[in-house]
């Protein structure tokens, strides 16, 4: 999963962007060098659970690798506390803060069955209304492979 998220230049990747059904989504905010303490942040979690989100939310332009070249602002607790199985299925309870936080719950939602456009305000999903169904028929240019669910 690692080689498929740096191939499409992803900072994360859940199992069910790439058609797996199971809890497991991989991190890699190393590229993000003016973030700080984001160096040592790759990590794999499975069978994760976020225990509590606090904090006051803030917004940030968000995108993601399921919906190529939509970027969005979405607001998000600022901590989070998450308990789950490293890949050598040793458990963790962690706490993160700010953009791990973020990039947490990004990919926690696709295994919740959730994208970043969810949380948009209903105007603002309608206007991308057309974008979304060609990115679903597989009508967008991407330098790497999307499961497009209606493409014929």
């Amino acid at each position: 999963m690692f080689e498929t998220m740096h191939g499409a230049s992803g900072i994360g990747l859940a199992a069910p962007q790439i058609g797996k059904s199971i809890r497991l989504f991989v991190v890699d905010g190393t590229v993000l060098e003016d973030e700080e303490g984001m160096e040592n942040f790759r990590k794999a979690f499975v069978n994760p659970e976020i225990l509590e989100e606090v904090g006051t939310p803030w917004e940030f332009e968000e995108g993601c690798l399921s919906i190529p070249n939509i970027r969005e602002n979405v607001s998000r607790k600022e901590r989070l506390k998450i308990r789950y199985y490293d890949e050598n299925w040793n458990l963790h309870e962690e706490v993160y803060d700010g953009m791990k936080a973020r990039i947490i719950q990004h990919e926690y939602d696709h295994i919740e069955g959730k994208l970043f456009v969810d949380y948009l305000p209903a105007l603002k999903k309608r206007l991308l209304k057309g974008k979304l169904a060609d990115i679903s028929k597989g009508k967008v240019d991407t330098e790497y492979r999307i499961i497009a669910p209606l493409k014929k």
